[in-house]
C-alpha cells in the first residue's frame, strides 16, 4: 500500500496555495487595523482569529487585559509589558488585543483564545500609539483638522475625539506632558485599553527635542491615571531582551525605556506584567495555523510513523537527531514540515541579523509550500530543506536579499541553481548521473546551503551524517545521497574544503568577507556624501563651469560669466538614462529651454549647456565602488589593520591605493551620457533641439579623474566643440549661419550666437573665436571696425576685441555701404563720409536674438529683430515670456502709465510652430490692420535649401503658412523670424474687457514664447 503525500494530506490556504500572500501579509501594522485600512487578514476579526494560533502567551495577554477591561478577571495588574523578539508576534498580540477589547464581533472561535465571559460587554475607550507612524515635527492628522505631536495628543483624540484633544492642546502643541488628572478626565468613567508601541523610534524622532523627559513625565502620569481607574489598562511593547539590553536599530532608546519603567514601577510599587505572545516552542503550530487551512492529523500520523520506522532502521548511518525518543513528536507539530525544516531556521538561520522569528519563518515558508503544490515532487512525503527552491528568485531573494546575504549569489548560481543557458554544477550532476532519479545533487547543495546561513561561524554546516538525516524520506537512498554529496565536494568551487570542516558553503575568500562586512558598516548618507564630493571632483576641471545636481532651472546660469560653456551634472539619484533614449528627459528639457527663479523665463544661451547623466546599467556599480573605497580606507586605520594578518595587511593597502582609481572610473562610467543642443534632435524636428551621445566603455575609463576631458573628446567626435587648439569653423559658415548675413553684427554678439544657437559648435575658449574672425578677414570675407580701426584684406590683423564696439561686417555689405575699400582721406576742414555721405549706424543692440538694424542712415525695422520703431511722442511698452504673461504685462505698464488705449501692438515669435499657429489667429481679430513679415529657410532632407522673405496681411500670411509648415516639420534643419503686427483703427481701449478680450483670442489656443512690443501715441 502506497504512502500519501502532502498532497493527500494538506490543504493550504488560497492566498498561500496560489502565491498571492503579499509582504503587507505578514507585516502587521496596528495604526492600520485602528484607522481600518489594513489588510483584511489583520482589519477583519473572524479572519484573524481563523488564521490565528492561540498560543500560551496570546491567550494569557488577552485573559488578564480583558479580564481588568471586563472587572470580571483575576489580574491585579493594570500594566501589561510585551518583550518579544523581532517578528516574534509582538504587532499580532496587540492587533488580538483590539478585536478582543472590540468585542470579539463575528469571531465565532473566540473560546480558543480566551473565556468569552471575559469579553468586554460593553464600549471600551481605545487609543493606541504607535511610534513608527507619529510625527512630532508637523503633527499626524488624525481627522477633524487635528494634528497631533507627541503620544498625549494622540491618545487624547482617540480616546475622546476632538472635545479630548482640546483638553490637552496646550499640552501637545508645548510638547510638555499633562498630568495624571488630566489624562484621567479623559477616560469619561468607562473602561479604557491604551496600547503604546514603537515608544524607542519615537524617542529617536524627539531627539534634541527633551523629549526624553517629557515621555517619562507623560508615562509616569499615564500609570498613575491607570492605575486609580478600575478597568483601565496600558500595554506597551519595548524590544529588549531579559537583561535589558535592546535588540534592534533603537536600541539605546529601548534600553533607557527599560530602565524609565522600572524605575516608575519602583516608585508606584506595582509591577507590570511581563508577557511574550510566541514562544519558541509554539513557533510551529504558529506556522502551521497559519499556512495550512486543513491537515488531516491521521493520514499524517501514518506517515510520521513510516519517518520513524525508516530513521530507526538507519540509526547508525543517521544523526543524533534520528536517534532522539523526541523526534517523531516533534514531527507530528511540525508536519508537513521536516523536523530538520524548523531547527535549521530557528537554530541557525535567526541568529542572521534581520532575521524576523515567526513573519521571517512564514516567508520563506509559505513561498515554499506555494513552490512544492506548483511542482508537485514525487518525493513530498513532507517538505524538507531540499524543497526551498533557490532557483526561485522569490525564495532567493529572502536569503540573499532580506538576510543580506548577497555574497553567497556567485555560490548558488555557480554551485546550486544556474540559469538554462550556465547549469549550477548540482544540475549537472543531477542530468548525469541522476536522470530518471530524484535531483540528489540539487538536494544535497540545497540542504547544504541553507545550513551554511548563521551567523556564528561554528553554527554554519553540517555533518555527513545530518545531511542524510535532512534528506531521507520513503523515496530516497541513502547511497545516492552519499554519491551526491562526494561528486558535489569534489567539483565544487564554494564548499569548504578543508579535511576537517562541516559541510558548508564559503561565500569569498576570508579577507573578501572583511572587506564586505565593512561595507556594510559604512553609513549610507556618508556614503552619498563622499561619493557627491567625488563626482564634483572629477567632472571639475577648465573646460566647462560645471553646474552639479542642480533642481531645476534655476540651478543653471543663463549669463556668459567667465566665458566658458556650462556642463550640467545631473544627480543619479534625480535622473538615469539607458542607451536607447527616444526623447529628451523632461527634466532636461526645462534647464535647457527654461531660466530663472520659477523655472518660466526662457533661456536665451542654450547652445552654451551640456549635460551629463548616469547610466542605468552604472549607477549601482558606481556605488558600490565608493562604498569600498570607504571600507578599505576604514580597514586601512592602524588599529584595524592590527586586527589582520601581516599579508592580508598589505592587500588592503594594496586594494585601498587601486580604490581611487576604481571609483573614478566607476563614476566616469556611469556618467557616459552626453546631451549636447543640435538642430539634429534627439525626437525629431520640432522637439527640444538637444542630441544625445554615449561615452563607450573604454574612453570612459581613460584619465580617470578627468571627467570633463571625456566629455570634451567626445563632443569633438561629433564636431560640436572647439578648443584653443583646433582650426575655427569656415567664416562663409558662420556668416550664413548667423545674423552677421544681414550685414553687421557687434563681435560680443556674434561670440554670443555661439552661446545661443543650437546650430553652431560650442567654443570653449575665445581664442578659436578671435581665429575665426583673423582667418575671415584674411579671407577677405570679414571686415573689422573699432573705432577709427578698421581692417579688412591684406591688412596687418589687430588685436581682436569682443565687445559692443567693436563691429564685423561682411565683405558684401562693407562695398555696398562704402565701408571698405577704406575711403580716400579728406582735408582736414572737411571730414570725409562714408560710403558717399552714408553713415554707418549701429542702433540700439538687441537684447536677445542678436539680429542688427543695417548700416545706413534711414535704418528699418527687419523681420526678426525686436520692434525699434517709435512714433514721435509716443510711449512703447515691452515685454518677453509666454505669450499671454508678456501680453498682459504690457498692457499693465499702459494702464500704469494711465494710458486709455494702445494703438498698436508686435509680437515677435521665437519658434516655428508657434508662428504658425498664431498666423490665422491674428487673422481673426477684427477692428486693426494685421500684418505677417516672415524671414525663414529651410533645408530638405536632401539638402536642398529653401529661402524666402514674405511682409503682407495675415489673411496672406495663413496661405503661406499652409505652404510651409508641412515643409519645415519634413525639414532637416529650419529658421524662421516671424512679427505679426496689429494696428487698431481706433486704438485697444484699455478701461474695459476690450484688451482682456484681445488677449483671449491671441492666447486661447497658442502658448508661445514671445516678445511683446506696444505703443501709444500720447496727444
Amino acid at each position: 500500500m502506497s504512502l500519501p503525500t502532502i498532497f493527500d494530506i494538506c490543504i493550504p490556504r488560497d492566498d498561500v496555495a496560489n502565491g498571492s500572500v503579499t509582504e503587507s501579509d505578514y507585516a502587521a501594522n496596528l495604526a492600520n487595523v485602528l484607522n481600518r485600512t489594513a489588510p483584511p487578514d489583520y482589519a477583519d476579526a473572524p479572519t484573524f482569529f481563523t488564521n490565528t494560533f492561540p498560543t500560551e502567551g496570546l491567550r494569557e495577554l488577552l485573559a488578564n487585559v480583558c479580564g481588568r477591561l471586563s472587572g470580571r478577571g483575576d489580574s491585579v495588574s493594570s500594566v501589561f509589558r510585551l518583550d518579544t523578539s523581532y517578528g516574534g508576534g509582538k504587532t499580532h498580540g496587540l492587533i488580538a488585543l483590539i478585536h478582543a477589547a472590540n468585542g470579539m464581533k463575528g469571531v465565532t472561535n473566540t473560546a480558543e483564545f480566551l473565556d468569552p465571559g471575559l469579553v468586554p460587554a460593553g464600549k471600551v475607550r481605545i487609543a493606541a500609539f504607535d511610534g513608527e507612524n507619529a510625527d512630532p515635527s508637523n503633527g499626524r492628522p488624525m481627522g477633524d483638522g487635528v494634528r497631533a505631536h507627541t503620544p498625549w495628543g494622540e491618545i487624547a483624540y482617540q480616546l475622546a475625539g476632538p472635545e479630548g484633544y482640546r483638553v490637552v492642546q496646550r499640552s501637545d502643541e508645548d510638547r510638555v506632558a499633562p498630568g495624571a488628572d488630566t489624562l484621567k478626565e479623559l477616560f469619561g468613567g468607562e473602561p479604557v485599553l491604551i496600547v503604546l508601541d514603537e515608544l524607542g523610534e519615537y524617542l529617536r524622532r524627539v531627539q534634541g527635542m527633551g523629549g526624553r523627559d517629557q515621555l517619562t513625565a507623560f508615562l509616569k502620569a499615564l500609570l498613575t491615571a491607570i492605575e486609580s481607574s478600575p478597568r483601565a489598562a496600558i500595554v506597551y511593547t519595548l524590544a529588549v531582551r531579559s537583561d535589558g539590553k535592546g535588540i534592534d536599530a533603537f536600541a539605546d532608546e529601548n534600553e533607557f525605556l527599560s530602565s524609565a519603567m522600572a524605575e516608575l514601577e519602583s516608585v508606584s510599587g506595582r509591577k507590570a506584567t511581563n508577557l511574550n505572545p510566541t514562544k519558541d516552542d509554539e513557533t510551529a503550530k504558529v506556522i502551521r495555523r497559519r499556512l495550512f487551512a486543513k491537515i488531516d492529523e491521521a493520514k499524517a500520523a501514518e506517515l510520521i510513523d513510516a519517518y520513524r520506522v525508516l530513521w530507526a532502521n538507519n540509526r547508525d548511518n543517521l544523526s543524533e537527531d534520528a536517534r532522539r525518543s523526541t523526534t517523531a513528536a516533534e514531527f507530528a507539530d511540525t508536519f508537513p514540515f521536516h523536523p530538520d525544516v524548523l531547527d535549521t531556521l530557528t537554530g541557525k538561520t535567526a541568529t542572521l541579523g534581520g532575521f524576523q522569528r515567526v513573519r521571517g519563518m512564514l516567508r520563506i515558508l509559505a513561498k515554499t509550500v506555494a513552490s512544492v503544490w506548483a511542482t508537485r515532487p514525487v518525493d513530498a512525503f513532507a517538505i524538507h530543506l531540499h524543497h526551498v527552491d533557490l532557483g526561485s528568485e522569490a525564495i532567493r531573494r529572502e536569503f540573499t536579499t532580506r538576510l543580506q546575504q548577497g555574497a553567497y549569489v556567485p555560490a548558488i548560481l555557480n554551485d546550486i541553481a544556474g540559469t538554462t543557458e550556465k547549469p549550477a554544477l548540482a544540475q549537472e550532476l543531477d542530468a548525469k548521473h541522476y536522470k530518471g532519479l530524484l535531483p540528489y545533487g540539487t538536494y544535497t547543495a540545497r540542504t547544504i546551503f541553507i545550513h551554511t546561513l548563521a551567523f556564528n561561524n561554528d553554527l554554519k554546516g553540517l555533518a555527513p551524517d545530518h545531511l542524510r538525516y535532512s534528506i531521507l524520506n520513503p523515496a530516497s537512498d541513502l547511497a545516492f545521497i552519499d554519491d551526491a554529496r562526494t561528486k558535489f565536494r569534489a567539483d565544487s568551487a564554494y564548499l569548504d574544503d578543508r579535511p576537517s570542516a562541516p559541510l558548508r558553503f564559503n561565500a569569498e575568500a576570508n579577507l573578501t568577507q572583511v572587506i564586505g562586512r565593512e561595507e556594510k558598516n559604512i553609513d549610507p548618507g556618508e556614503a552619498r556624501s563622499q561619493l557627491a564630493d567625488r563626482i564634483r571632483s572629477i567632472f571639475g576641471g577648465q573646460s566647462f563651469d560645471l553646474v552639479p545636481f542642480p533642481g531645476g532651472p534655476w540651478d543653471v546660469p543663463d549669463d556668459v560669466s567667465d566665458g566658458k560653456p556650462r556642463l550640467v551634472l545631473l544627480s543619479h539619484d534625480a535622473l538615469e538614462i539607458g542607451p536607447d533614449l527616444r526623447e529628451v528627459p523632461e527634466i532636461i528639457g526645462r534647464m535647457f529651454e527654461r531660466k530663472g527663479a520659477d523655472g518660466n523665463g526662457l533661456r536665451s544661451l542654450r547652445n552654451n549647456l551640456v549635460f551629463a547623466v548616469a547610466d542605468e546599467t552604472k549607477v549601482n556599480e558606481m556605488k558600490r565602488a565608493i562604498v569600498r573605497r570607504l571600507a578599505l580606507q576604514e580597514l586601512k586605520r592602524p588599529d584595524r589593520l592590527r586586527e589582520l594578518a601581516e599579508h592580508q595587511q598589505a592587500k588592503v593597502l594594496e586594494l585601498e591605493k587601486k580604490s581611487e582609481t576604481e571609483a573614478a572610473i566607476a563614476i566616469q562610467q556611469c556618467y557616459r551620457h552626453v546631451l549636447y543642443p543640435s538642430r539634429t534632435s534627439l525626437g525629431g524636428a520640432g522637439t527640444i533641439q538637444l542630441a544625445h551621445a554615449v561615452i563607450d566603455i573604454q574612453n570612459a575609463s581613460e584619465r580617470p579623474g578627468s571627467g570633463q576631458l571625456q566629455i570634451v573628446r567626445q563632443l569633438q567626435s561629433h564636431n560640436k566643440v572647439r578648443d584653443a587648439s583646433d582650426a575655427p569653423d569656415s567664416p562663409s559658415y558662420i556668416r550664413d549661419r548667423t545674423p552677421l548675413k544681414k550685414g553687421q553684427i557687434s563681435s560680443r554678439d556674434l561670440r554670443d550666437e555661439f552661446r545661443r544657437d543650437p546650430s553652431l559648435s560650442i567654443l570653449l575658449s575665445d581664442d578659436v573665436f578671435i581665429k575665426a574672425v583673423r582667418k575671415g578677414i584674411e579671407e577677405g570675407v570679414y571686415v573689422y571696425k573699432r573705432g577709427d580701426l578698421l581692417a579688412g584684406p591684406g591688412d596687418p590683423i589687430p588685436t581682436i576685441k569682443i565687445d559692443e564696439e567693436t563691429m564685423i561686417f561682411t565683405m558684401e555689405f562693407a562695398k555696398n555701404k562704402g565701408i571698405w575699400p577704406r575711403p580716400a582721406p579728406a582735408s582736414a576742414a572737411q571730414p570725409a563720409a562714408v560710403g558717399g555721405g552714408g553713415a554707418v549706424v549701429t542702433g540700439p543692440t538687441p537684447t536677445g536674438g542678436g539680429d542688427f538694424p543695417p548700416v545706413g542712415p534711414s535704418p528699418e525695422t527687419r523681420v526678426g529683430e525686436r520692434p525699434q520703431t517709435q512714433l514721435a511722442g509716443a510711449k512703447v511698452f515691452t515685454a518677453e515670456g509666454v505669450l499671454k504673461e508678456a501680453l498682459r504685462r504690457v498692457i499693465e505698464q499702459a494702464k500704469t502709465a494711465k494710458l486709455d488705449k494702445v494703438d498698436r501692438i508686435v509680437i515677435r515669435l521665437f519658434e516655428y510652430g508657434d508662428a504658425f499657429k498664431l498666423v490665422p489667429i491674428a487673422n481673426t481679430v477684427a477692428g486693426a490692420k494685421r500684418g505677417v513679415e516672415l524671414l525663414g529657410s529651410f533645408m530638405t532632407a536632401q539638402d536642398s535649401t529653401f529661402e524666402f522673405e514674405f511682409n503682407g496681411t495675415a489673411q496672406d500670411a495663413s496661405t503661406m503658412k499652409d505652404y510651409l509648415e508641412p515643409q519645415f516639420r519634413a525639414a532637416k534643419e529650419t529658421d524662421l523670424k516671424a512679427s505679426i503686427s496689429f494696428d487698431f483703427d481706433a486704438g485697444l481701449a484699455l478701461d474695459g474687457d476690450a484688451a482682456d478680450k484681445f488677449v483671449e483670442k491671441l492666447t486661447r489656443f497658442a502658448s508661445a514664447a514671445a516678445y511683446v512690443e506696444a505703443t501709444a501715441e500720447v496727444k
